[in-house]
């Protein structure tokens, strides 16, 4: 076993190695030199994966749906016979509201199986085109190759009569052309394999319940927990638990003593609602102690649904929220919802007039992973407060605080990456569980093959801050969530918005900010 692999393996050295030997031939001055060129282009690979076994994989996830869907018949049937009011699960739920979640658990489940098929199909069909089409360049090559017939000898390369540059140069133009179909192959196949990995990444994202192995809480609460969204928002775009969050906190209680598990359980039993719940696994995923989970529930205990979106969920996004709406005058999205809390905005300098994106955007992210946190900013020191003035001098505090710590600019303005990669390790790494690594991008290229990371991170909770230039500066936002082709972005002006993975891309993200600011050039990735 070769413990190398091959610079073949990689489709963007395949790529530029295409893109190379097409314009070489183009300029081939001999016949050898031409054969030579074929004789590398086909020694490139053709594009991998087998359609057969693509479809099989697509079949076998089809084939659940209707296992999946007898089993959300009986859940409906048992939700429409009108359960009593009983208490359920060791976290105290109502059974009403258990079958509501697990019918929509077996609805998710549903929408992953078919969602998973269709991509693989996806996959299949487009690596299946892109095979055809690179053996239509390999055979237009070998055609080449017998119209030119053997090498030349040592005398026969010193002179070229008038039919045989004829044949050369038709060779090096076809010869090109059917590089650039090889070329298109690999990229077609590379681009559908991207697509593949960012659906079927978001549809794994969508087994919730499942992220939640712990056995210290029933099959019904990890449902219930799993299921709780943000209150008065739509569930699936505002769910209070992440996939990590589940995952996180599903390792800790594990973990956990005796005496701090029980303690646990007996907070969830006394939970007054499943979002007072949520935010308690929550904090246990952001990594507190069951100490500390305990004077954050004697805060919240009690408050309603309301009141703990208001102090605990930063961000909401609305429905809607993904409609072209067009661009205002800036080049911005004119479709962007706004970060507040009681009319105050979650922005850098408390009014958006300091340079502390990138302190502002850290402290914006961390809040939407640790809602301790975020109530300490919200809430004040006994978590009470409502005042939102109030807010913004502890907001601008607490940004002026992690500006300081990565050793930003006089004057609030500007943070060097070392600096940024610092302070989202220690704050919001240290509630997730991850460490961030920079990661440059210079070229569309670098964007695009950058963009399965990106966005796996953000379908499993996990935000990925993102670099911004133009002609007049930098700038430092935040990417939160994905859907589709679609990026939702924090910008710590105080709003979200969704821009497309061509947006990010092609050099618009301007739509996010302003069209002074189009180019992503870096990401700092969790790891």
């Amino acid at each position: 076993m070769s413990f190398f692999s091959s610079p073949f393996d990689s489709p963007s050295f395949r790529l530029a190695l295409l893109a190379g030997l097409s314009k070489k031939m183009l300029a081939a001055g001999s016949k050898n030199e031409l054969l030579d060129l074929i004789d590398n282009a086909l020694s490139v690979p053709a594009p991998g994966g087998d359609q057969g076994v693509l479809e099989n994989a697509a079949r076998l996830y089809r084939s659940q749906v209707d296992q999946v869907g007898s089993v959300f018949d009986q859940v409906d049937r048992v939700g429409r016979k009108g359960l009593p009011e009983v208490w359920v699960g060791d976290t105290s739920v109502l059974a009403s509201d258990a079958v509501n979640a697990v019918g929509r658990s077996v609805t998710q489940m549903s929408e992953a199986f078919n969602g998973g098929a269709t991509a693989l199909l996806t996959l299949a069909d487009a690596i299946a085109a892109a095979q055809r089409k690179d053996e239509q360049g390999r055979g237009q090559l070998l055609e080449q190759k017998k119209i030119l017939g053997g090498r030349d000898g040592f005398f026969d390369d010193m002179h070229e009569n008038d039919e045989e540059e004829w044949d050369r140069l038709n060779a090096c133009h076809f010869g090109s052309y059917a590089v650039d179909m090889m070329h298109a192959a690999v990229s077609e196949a590379q681009e559908a394999s991207r697509v593949a990995a960012r659906d079927l990444n978001k549809w794994a994202a969508e087994a919730r319940a499942g992220k939640m192995g712990t056995s210290e809480l029933s099959a019904v609460d990890k449902v219930m927990l799993a299921d709780t969204g943000v209150a008065g928002a739509h569930t699936e775009l505002n769910e209070i638990l992440t996939p990590a969050d589940l995952a996180r906190a599903s390792t800790r209680m594990d973990l956990l003593s005796l005496d701090d598990a029980t303690a646990m359980e007996r907070m969830l039993a006394k939970s007054n609602s499943p979002e007072e719940r949520a935010y308690l696994m929550k904090a246990l995923a952001a990594g507190h102690s069951v100490t500390e989970i305990g004077k954050f529930q004697d805060k919240i205990h009690d408050k309603d649904p309301d009141w703990l979106r208001r102090h605990l969920s930063p961000v909401v996004t609305g429905a809607d929220s993904m409609k072209d709406k067009g661009l205002e005058q800036d080049g911005s999205n004119k479709n962007k919802d706004h970060v507040t809390f009681n009319g105050q905005l979650w922005v850098q300098g408390g009014d958006g007039s300091e340079g502390t994106c990138v302190a502002s955007s850290t402290v914006t992210s961390r809040a939407m992973v640790d809602p301790v946190y975020a109530l300490q900013l919200t809430g004040g020191p006994d978590g009470q407060q409502d005042d939102p003035v109030a807010f913004r001098q502890r907001l601008v505090a607490e940004q002026h605080r992690l500006h300081t710590e990565g050793e930003g600019g006089e004057k609030w303005t500007g943070m060097g990456p070392e600096g940024q990669e610092r302070i989202n390790d220690t704050h919001v790494g240290s509630a997730t569980g991850t460490d961030y690594q920079r990661q440059d991008l210079n070229t569309a290229a670098d964007r695009r093959a950058v963009l399965t990371e990106v966005e796996k991170s953000v379908a499993q909770g996990r935000p990925v801050p993102v670099d911004v230039s133009g002609e007049k500066g930098a700038h430092a936002m935040t990417i939160i969530a994905q859907e589709g082709d679609m990026l939702q972005v924090y910008n710590p002006w105080g709003t979200t918005t969704w821009v497309s993975e061509d947006d990010f891309i092609n050099g618009r993200m301007g739509k996010a900010s302003s069209n002074e600011l189009p180019n992503a050039y870096s990401v700092y990735l969790p790891r």
